[in-house]
């Protein structure tokens, strides 16, 4: 399942942020803006995926769906859970062709913060200068 989800980001670095990435095997702790989307797996298996953005990355992600240069938190905290939905329901559609499917829940934004949840799995990307945390739980 993390694995479809790290394939999703991939695609979205590359289709829609249209920019290189380097992908490290932990968590940005710095002040983020994180949100979550919980995942039910056919198999009876129930997830969290945390999305943590830096403020810059999700202004860079606004500034490619909506062409703004400034946009303020309400605009920011959208954005994010736009990406997250993006990114899992892209992911989804990976799984359906393997022996992993799930649905997808709402994403919901937590907060602005350091990541400071449990995670079982996590990956960073980043992109130029900014930073796109990805971790995964079973809850």
């Amino acid at each position: 399942m993390f694995n479809t989800i790290i394939e999703a980001t991939q695609n979205f670095c590359i289709h829609q942020m249209r920019d290189e990435f380097v992908i490290t095997d932990n968590i940005n702790k710095e002040r983020t803006l994180i949100a979550y989307i919980d995942i039910d797996a056919f198999d009876g298996q129930k997830h969290r995926v945390y999305l943590s953005a830096e403020k810059s990355f999700v202004q860079k992600v606004s500034m490619v769906f909506l062409e703004e240069e400034q946009s303020d938190e309400e605009t920011l905290q959208d954005m994010l859970l736009e990406t997250t939905n993006l990114i899992v329901g892209s992911a989804k559609v990976l799984a359906e062709g393997s022996n992993e499917p799930y649905n997808i829940n709402t994403p919901f934004f937590e907060k602005e913060g350091s990541f400071d949840y449990e995670y079982d799995h996590a990956t960073t990307f980043s992109i130029q200068n900014y930073t796109l945390s990805i971790a995964i739980k079973e809850i």
